[in-house]
């Protein structure tokens, strides 16, 4: 087989990388799918018109974190990553279906490992796919499973929340503080795109402050407090703002995040486990939710 040629990903590559990750993604999704867990789906084109922004958020920010493989002139996987201070951090990964196994993963994962090589800090948000797992093993990374929390939310079961508020830019020095006290690394520019895709609410009390980006589901796509009390009012906030005929689902779940177990319990939402959250030289961030690809 042709050796891949791997190179750094320009914007003219974005469109061609989010269709092969969005078929990488199914086809996984359909391989490792559990019966318990809530049915894969293709990824629709608001999701991929998201992935766009983003893909393209991280080519301004970490060009030197973005690369590609191509064969015979077609483009046959790709990886995002991006530095935050300290912490490197690995955004999107993936190679063609039928063409893992020949190298190119591999190639790909190197070269984004080495645009964070004077970082203390690395983490990532990987899948249950074997290949992938031991290559980030490999590469030093402790595995954590994660938990997927999903379901209807009764809305009889929601409590009063207070002194949680619609955020604002001002907030972003506070949020940036979170992020460094729970994850070890602001967000920094990422709140840029974030924003725009996502609800902001802030709590900010003596006993406790946090925020939280909400997606039109009512799941709390990133949030850091600085106390389990303040993550579980945003949790509770979040949750209120969904369809009661729709479930929610709250990816990313830690162990070390049980608050976020007994908010699902106490809702009445499913436990399941998926996936795994993948760190090295740091412990797992707590009260913290992270982002699927900015983490």
């Amino acid at each position: 087989m042709q050796d891949a040629l791997i190179r750094p990903m320009t914007a003219a590559d974005v469109a061609a990388a989010e269709r092969l990750s969005s078929a990488a993604y199914y086809e996984l999704d359909l391989r490792t799918h559990q019966r318990s867990w809530p049915d894969p789906s293709p990824r629709p084109p608001e999701r991929a018109e998201r992935w766009h922004l983003r893909t393209e958020h991280l080519l301004r920010t970490d060009p030197g974190g973005c690369w590609v493989a191509e064969q015979g002139g077609e483009l046959v996987g790709f990886a995002t990553s991006l530095t935050r201070e300290l912490m490197w951090i690995l955004g999107s990964y993936a190679v063609r279906p039928g063409l893992q196994g020949h190298g190119i993963g591999r190639a790909l994962l190197d070269a984004a490992l080495h645009h964070g090589r004077g970082c203390l800090r690395g983490m990532l948000n990987a899948s249950s796919d074997p290949k992938a797992l031991r290559r980030y093993a490999l590469a030093g990374f402790t595995l954590h499973p994660q938990l997927l929390l999903w379901g209807p939310v009764d809305r009889s079961l929601l409590p009063v929340i207070e002194y949680v508020r619609e955020g604002t830019d001002g907030d972003r020095d506070l949020m940036d503080s979170l992020d460094r006290r729970t994850r070890g690394a602001a967000h920094g520019p990422d709140h840029d795109v974030l924003a725009t895709e996502l609800r902001l609410v802030v709590t900010d009390r003596p006993t406790g402050s946090g925020y939280a980006y909400v997606n039109q589901g009512g799941a709390p796509v990133v949030l850091a407090a600085s106390s389990r009390r303040a993550a579980t009012a945003l949790m509770w906030e979040a949750l209120a703002a969904s369809d009661p005929q729709q479930p929610v689902e709250v990816g990313h779940v830690s162990p070390a995040n049980g608050w976020a177990v007994d908010v699902a319990i106490a809702a009445r939402l499913d436990v399941h486990t998926r996936g795994f959250l993948a760190l090295r030289g740091m412990k797992e961030p707590t009260p913290y939710l992270p982002h699927p690809t900015l983490l």
